[in-house]
């Protein structure tokens, strides 16, 4: 395990992540190439992603927002998600986002802040404000549409090579248990975003000779710390 890398401080930090890749390497020996964590974990997020690229991929994203299609890139990403073997965001934000999107106004400021976070020219952190300032002016009928998982399951779909996918009381579990500062707070923001990017890379850095390859398998190890369905 990589050792002497900044941001994690003493000995009882440095013994949780220790932990973390124990529990993980109990469930998955073979590490982040381990059929059963395949099988499990990664698998299903990859083909998500490759669905996203045949739907809306970067040439096929620009062509219909040229079109003024909005409504199709929102439906086309609504579809992606819904067809993953395990739902990534509730039900609640679903139906949110579906009554945001009926209008021509709100298909248009999510199919258009969508293609900045993505492609866009300005700086990462300016990127990722400008989208949670475009979901946050969504039309809203019954519940909220701005939510961790809705601002960050889009970019790790598309990408999962720069975007990870937030989860908060998972995330928060896991964090805690990693001996990893992350300063959560509830209304998304580029702080917490960004530190959890970092995290990510801390777990791939750490971990390293199990072979992480992207964002989806620094996530899943973070699952594997934080949900209920990996028992201590």
């Amino acid at each position: 395990m990589g050792r002497g890398v900044g941001g994690r401080k003493g000995s009882a930090a440095a013994e949780g992540a220790e932990a973390c890749r124990r529990k993980f390497l109990r469930y998955f020996p073979g590490g982040f190439v381990d059929e059963t964590y395949l099988d499990w974990e990664r698998d299903y997020k990859w083909e998500a992603h490759e669905r996203w690229e045949e739907a809306l991929g970067r040439t096929e994203l620009r062509r219909l927002l040229g079109a003024g299609r909005f409504s199709e890139v929102a439906a086309r990403a609504v579809r992606v998600e819904q067809r993953t073997r395990h739902s990534m965001i509730f039900s609640f934000e679903k139906m949110a986002l579906r009554d945001a999107v009926k209008s021509e106004a709100g298909a248009r400021t999510f199919a258009e802040g969508l293609y900045e976070l993505l492609y866009g020219t300005g700086r990462p952190e300016r990127r990722f404000e400008n989208w949670v300032e475009a979901v946050d002016s969504l039309p809203r009928r019954q519940t909220r549409v701005l939510t961790w998982p809705m601002v960050t399951v889009w970019g790790f779909l598309a990408q999962p090579s720069k975007h990870i996918f937030l989860k908060p009381t998972v995330t928060r579990a896991a964090a805690t248990r990693y001996g990893f500062d992350f300063p959560y707070k509830s209304r998304p923001n580029w702080e917490t975003y960004s530190a959890l990017i970092g995290f990510a890379g801390r777990v791939m850095t750490d971990n390293r000779d199990l072979g992480p390859r992207d964002m989806i398998d620094a996530q899943s190890f973070m699952w594997v710390q934080g949900s209920d369905e990996y028992p201590d």
